[in-house]
């Protein structure tokens, strides 16, 4: 028994020296063997992940959800009768695509001149630039690039088209630059967004936009504007200013009373518009006033999310939660298509 204590001791005191020998003298042949390779390999998997998380950010940034908005091009193609005929139908989708394109620089630019204030706000600073997930000079040159390569194609695909491309692109930069800080201005320039894509949608078909269509879109877009700064001011409350300086010069009571008037503007405008009597010599058809219900429930229901729901901030973002207002927008379209072309 002593002589196997002496040995395990003795064993035990050649184990601790040979590991202490190891920690003292060995580190270096150690960290050879050992840890340069696993180093060696971690920048080469970091930098993978990074190319990873890049390619979909990237994505993010283009603002892919925001596209829908860009559907107004087809509404010259829908009242048109254009809609079965092949050639029209992808000259509009060819407009489409370029205007998701434009619209995409446009937001990466935006991005970028409101890079402090998004970095501010709740749920814009997660966008990736400003979550610095999209370097800005990378978003900046894939912005420039965007913009000359939509433009160029554009003008293939019709110069007019091209010139309300380039007079859309303008008018928003004049907007991230100066015209956002201008009251009421601001939303107007919101609402001539859209206006442009309606005309940019006749113009690359060779059709003539209804002056109805264009008076409609106006006081539609100038609702949703008009809702979206109430609830900025509504959910951002003390530091909407800090995010978006121009609040300041808004009020949600004087937003409402803008609100009230523009609602009733938009439904007179499209009750008019489809009982109109050169509506119906246009569109060869007396029922397009049943498409009114569908209308009047949107604008309801847009306005319960707004109001109930704190919702209206982002319009397209309430569209994609928002089942009942997705069915309703399907119903009429489906409605007004069945209308136009099942005679």
């Amino acid at each position: 028994m002593l002589v196997q204590d002496a040995m395990e001791r003795i064993l035990g005191a050649v184990r601790w020296r040979g590991s202490r020998e190891i920690r003292e003298r060995g580190v270096e042949k150690m960290t050879r063997l050992v840890d340069q390779p696993a180093l060696a390999g971690e920048p080469a998997r970091g930098q993978a992940r990074e190319r990873r998380s890049l390619l979909p950010s990237l994505v993010r940034a283009l603002r892919p959800r925001q596209w829908v908005k860009n559907s107004v091009i087809f509404a010259a193609l829908v009242f048109s009768h254009s809609l079965t005929d092949p050639a029209q139908l992808n000259r509009s989708l060819a407009a489409f695509a370029l205007f998701c394109t434009v619209s995409s620089a446009v937001y990466l630019l935006n991005d970028i001149l409101d890079l402090e204030n998004d970095r501010a706000h709740p749920t814009k600073s997660k966008r990736p630039i400003a979550a610095g997930d999209v370097p800005a000079g990378l978003a900046g040159l894939l912005a420039a690039a965007l913009a000359f390569g939509a433009l160029a194609l554009s003008w293939r695909l019709s110069p007019p088209f091209a010139a309300m491309a380039l007079l859309y692109l303008v008018m928003n930069v004049l907007y991230s630059l100066w015209l956002k800080r201008v009251v009421i201005v601001d939303v107007m320039i919101i609402s001539s967004g859209f206006v442009i894509r309606a005309v940019a949608g006749g113009l690359v078909i060779g059709v003539e936009v209804s002056a109805w269509l264009i008076l409609c879109t106006i006081f539609l877009s100038l609702f949703l504007g008009f809702t979206k700064r109430r609830q900025e001011l509504a959910q951002l409350e003390a530091q909407a200013v800090v995010h978006r300086a121009i609040l300041k010069e808004y009020s949600i009571a004087f937003l409402d009373q803008m609100i009230s008037i523009v609602t009733a503007a938009t439904l007179v405008a499209y009750f008019l518009y489809t009982l109109a009597p050169e509506t119906r010599a246009r569109l060869g058809t007396p029922y397009l006033p049943l498409t009114i219900p569908f209308v009047l429930y949107g604008i309801f229901r847009y306005l319960y999310l707004v109001h109930q729901r704190n919702m209206g901030e982002n319009p397209t973002g309430a569209l994609y939660a928002d089942r009942p207002l997705q069915f309703d927008v399907m119903l009429w379209a489906a409605t007004a298509v069945a209308i136009l072309y099942l005679r």
